[in-house]
C-alpha cells in the first residue's frame, strides 16, 4: 500500500507578486517610450501654438510613432518568449519592422507627416529599449529536481541554479525544470503539484536545456521526434514563393555591387570572377551554388585534399576574398540560387556534397537537416560560424536542428539581426 504524500503549501502570493511587478515594468518601460519618443517631439512642434492651430502634419506623425511603438512592443513579447532568445536580440528588427509598416503605410495613402519625428521616434525608441535591456539582464533564477536531465543544466550562461529539497522554498525562482523522463517519489510528486496549482512554470529539464542553449541535443530518433520534425509542407511553400518574391527586387538593388565586386575580383587575381560547386539541398537534392571565387586557383595535391575545407590563415584566400567573406558578400550571389527555388534566405547552410556524405557516415540523424530548404544565412551561422571539425559539426547540427524544430518567421528576424551584426563584426568568417 502506497501512502499519500502529504500536500505542501506555500506562499503562492509570492508568485503572483512576481508577476505583477513584472507586468508593471512592462508598463512602465513602453508608457516612458510612448511620452519620449512620441508626445515630446509633438508638444516641441507645436509650442505656443493654440489648440485649434495645432500642425496637422505633427498629428499624424505623433500618431504613426504610437502606433509603431505599441506594435513593436506586441512583437517583441512574441520574439521574447521564443526558447533561446534574448530580449536585446529581437529588439532592432522589431522596431524597423513596426517603423517600416507605418511609414508605407503613410506613403502609400499620402498622409502628410513630418519627417524629424518619426526619425526622431525611431532613433529614441532604439535606445530606450536597449537602454532598458542592458539594466535588465538579470539571471534566471531557476530550480531543478536533482536527477537525470536536472544535473545537466549546471555551467549554462545568464542562469543561477537552486538544487530543491522538499522542503525548499520557490518564493524567488522564476521557473522549475525536472526531467520528466524519470519517476519521482510521491513525495515530490504532490510537491510538483503544489508548484504547478500555485503557478510557478515547471519545464521539462531537457526541452528547457534547449530553450537556454539553443541547440536540440542528438540522442536518439524517438527522443528528439526527427519523425515529426520538419515544418508543414504548404507552409515552407509559402516561405519558398516569399523568399523568391524577395530576391527579384534584391538581385535590382544589389546589381551595382555585384558588377563592382566581380570586377575587383578580376583585377585582384587571375581566375573567373564566380565559383560553382556541387552542394547537398532540400530533401538531399544536389544543386549548383553560386558565390564569388575568394581563393586563388590550386591544383597541387595538398590542396585538393584539403579544397572542400577552408582552414583558418588559408593562404588560398585572396586580398579581396579576405574581406568578401569578413562581410559575407561573397554569399550574394546566391540569390539566384534562391531565384531557382534552390535555397532560401535563412536556414542551414547547404555543404558541399563530399563533405555532406562524409558528415552522414560520421554524424546519425545528420541527413535530416535537408528537411528544409538550405539557406544563405542560418541559426548556425550567427551563432557558431564557420566550422570544419566533426566535434564542431555536431554541435552545428544541433543549432540546425533547433532553428528546424522552432521554424517561424519569429526566429528568422532573429537570424536576420544577427546577420547584419555578424556581417558588421565579421564573427565566424575564415
Amino acid at each position: 500500500m502506497v501512502t499519500a504524500a502529504p500536500i505542501i503549501r506555500h506562499d503562492t502570493g509570492a508568485t503572483a507578486r512576481l508577476r505583477k511587478h513584472a507586468r508593471r515594468l512592462f508598463r512602465f518601460e513602453h508608457a516612458i517610450a510612448l511620452l519620449v519618443c512620441a508626445i515630446a517631439p509633438f508638444v516641441f512642434q507645436n509650442w505656443g501654438l493654440g489648440i485649434d492651430s495645432l500642425d496637422p502634419q505633427a498629428i499624424n506623425s505623433a500618431s504613426a510613432t504610437f502606433i509603431a511603438i505599441v506594435l513593436g512592443g506586441w512583437v517583441l513579447s512574441r520574439l521574447s518568449s521564443l526558447p533561446g532568445i534574448q530580449r536585446s536580440a529581437g529588439i532592432l528588427p522589431t522596431y524597423a519592422i513596426a517603423f517600416g509598416i507605418v511609414v508605407g503605410t503613410i506613403l502609400v495613402l499620402r498622409i502628410p507627416y513630418t519627417r524629424w519625428m518619426l526619425l526622431y521616434g525611431f532613433v529614441t525608441s532604439l535606445c530606450w529599449y536597449y537602454v532598458v535591456a542592458l539594466f535588465r539582464r538579470e539571471p534566471l533564477e531557476l530550480g531543478f529536481v536533482p536527477g537525470g536531465w536536472g544535473e545537466r543544466l549546471s555551467g549554462l550562461g545568464g542562469v543561477r541554479l537552486h538544487r530543491l529539497k522538499p522542503d525548499s522554498s520557490v518564493e524567488a525562482l522564476h521557473a522549475i525544470a525536472v526531467d520528466m523522463r524519470i519517476d519521482h517519489s510521491d513525495y515530490w510528486e504532490a510537491r510538483l503539484a503544489d508548484f504547478a496549482l500555485a503557478g510557478v512554470p515547471i519545464y521539462n529539464a531537457k526541452d528547457l536545456h534547449e530553450s537556454l542553449t539553443g541547440r536540440t541535443d542528438l540522442e536518439h530518433l524517438s527522443e528528439n521526434n526527427l519523425g515529426g520534425l520538419g515544418p508543414l509542407v504548404a507552409f515552407q511553400q509559402i516561405k519558398s514563393a516569399l523568399d523568391r518574391m524577395i530576391a527579384v527586387p534584391a538581385l535590382v538593388v544589389f546589381a551595382p555591387l555585384l558588377l563592382i565586386t566581380a570586377i575587383a575580383i578580376k583585377l585582384d587575381s587571375p581566375g573567373p570572377a564566380f565559383f560553382r560547386q556541387e552542394r547537398m539541398g532540400f530533401r538531399g537534392r544536389i544543386f549548383k551554388v553560386y558565390k564569388f571565387r575568394t581563393m586563388r586557383d590550386v591544383s597541387s595535391p595538398e590542396a585538393l585534399v584539403n579544397q572542400l575545407m577552408t582552414q583558418e590563415g588559408d593562404e588560398r584566400i585572396t586580398r579581396i576574398g579576405r574581406f568578401l567573406r569578413r562581410c559575407r558578400i561573397d554569399e550574394l550571389p546566391q540569390i539566384l540560387n534562391i531565384l531557382r527555388g534552390e535555397m532560401s534566405w535563412i536556414g542551414p547552410r547547404p555543404e558541399a556534397v563530399g563533405l555532406s556524405e562524409w558528415y552522414q557516415r560520421e554524424l546519425p540523424f545528420y541527413r535530416y537537416r535537408h528537411i528544409v530548404y538550405p539557406g544563405i544565412t542560418g541559426w548556425a551561422q550567427v551563432n557558431q560560424g564557420h566550422v570544419t571539425g566533426i566535434d564542431d559539426i555536431r554541435m552545428k547540427l544541433q543549432y540546425d536542428f533547433y532553428y528546424i524544430r522552432n521554424f517561424s518567421i519569429w526566429l528568422d528576424l532573429v537570424i536576420i539581426a544577427r546577420t547584419l551584426l555578424t556581417m558588421l563584426s565579421g564573427f565566424g568568417h575564415k
